[in-house]
């Protein structure tokens, strides 16, 4: 399927699931909409739509701002499900109010849109995303204390991989590797298709698109309790790396001027150290300024979303649970983005859970 081709199709999906969301007028937060008289008139009448994109940080994130604009400022959320590709274009079509998680680095068509004005960048969420090719580390210096013997001592770089094709078999397809490849419709597919192309890797690997986020890490997971060898893309932060010990395959060093060519296919390189953005489509932005506001005082660290991740997996909870949970745990950091007043109903809001 071509990018254009599957980028529509992402889209009218999207466009669908909006349409029954808007049918249904519920609530998807799991959180119970505050619009007692202790909560002040907002500034925007609507229902405000985030874009759920579909991995754990994005959906915690989501979960936070949702629940302090319902139990803090007094509005209505509901959350819209999809791909970077078609959640873009729902910001720029205005079907879409705000996405907690974009990658000004990685994704063009969003920079294209800041930059025609049809999309808002509001700055940081956090900084210090790490993405990359990873294998297990006992594949390359091996396990005493499982007795998993170095499976591939010399693999360091992408050069390296056409060697090991074998060791990385597909399992429908033996003659060539498997990669385990970025997540169907997220913006890193479209990069590591630019990347096997400039790497000339297509000829010896098959790239395997797990049907979500719990599959791909279903699949390491499952791969490390075997002490299989396991190569594909992962990115942090993620509870992942608090449970396995993963190596990145070295690339050349990431510049401007290749990544540019990334989407051609032309000439490849590292992901950078990403930043990730808040936007919102500009109607939204010039309708509700305080929620502006809120969302460009927003910002959490690394460390933080990693604690939970893991809090997350450990405990089998929802993002609406770690949204809670963060609340509660980091009360020195959230107060700050809002109003006094704001963080008090948010406190109440919490007492008891």
């Amino acid at each position: 399927m071509s990018s254009t081709t599957r980028t529509r199709t992402l889209l009218l999906a999207s466009v669908a699931v909006f349409a029954l969301l808007l049918a249904s007028c519920g609530d998807d937060t799991g959180n119970d909409v505050s619009t007692g008289s202790d909560l002040p008139g907002t500034d925007y009448d609507g229902e405000i739509v985030f874009g759920d994109l579909n991995w754990d940080s994005a959906l915690f994130h989501n979960r936070i701002a949702q629940y302090v604009l319902e139990n803090g400022y007094g509005y209505n959320t509901t959350s819209i499900p999809g791909g970077t590709i078609a959640l873009t274009q729902g910001l720029i079509n205005g079907d879409i109010d705000v996405a907690m998680e974009m990658t000004p680095e990685q994704q063009p068509d969003y920079v294209e849109a800041v930059e025609a004005g049809t999309v808002l960048d509001h700055g940081l969420m956090f900084a210090g995303s790490n993405q990359g090719w990873w294998v297990p580390t006992y594949v390359i210096e091996g396990d005493a204390e499982r007795g998993i013997e170095p499976m591939a001592p010399d693999l360091r770089s992408v050069s390296d991989l056409p060697q090991y094709k074998e060791l990385f078999a597909d399992p429908e397809d033996p003659d060539k590797g498997r990669f385990y490849d970025c997540i169907a419709g997220w913006e890193c597919e479209r990069v590591n298709e630019g990347k096997f192309e400039a790497y000339g890797l297509g000829q010896h690997y098959n790239r395997f698109l797990p049907g979500s986020d719990a599959a791909l890490a279903t699949s390491i997971v499952a791969a490390y309790e075997r002490g299989d060898p396991w190569f594909g893309y992962y990115w942090a932060p993620t509870w992942i790396f608090g449970l396995v010990d993963l190596t990145k395959i070295e690339e050349p060093e990431f510049t401007e001027e290749c990544w540019d060519q990334i989407f051609t296919g032309e000439e490849a390189c590292a992901y950078p150290l990403m930043e990730i953005h808040i936007a919102t489509s500009p109607e939204f932005a010039e309708a509700a300024p305080e929620v502006i506001e809120f969302l460009e005082n927003s910002e959490t660290t690394v460390e933080q979303i990693n604690a939970a991740l893991s809090y997350m997996q450990e405990n089998d909870a929802t993002p609406d649970d770690a949204a809670v949970w963060f609340l509660q745990e980091h009360e020195d950091v959230w107060t700050n983005w809002v109003p006094a007043d704001v963080a008090e109903r948010v406190k109440e809001s919490l007492e008891g859970m």
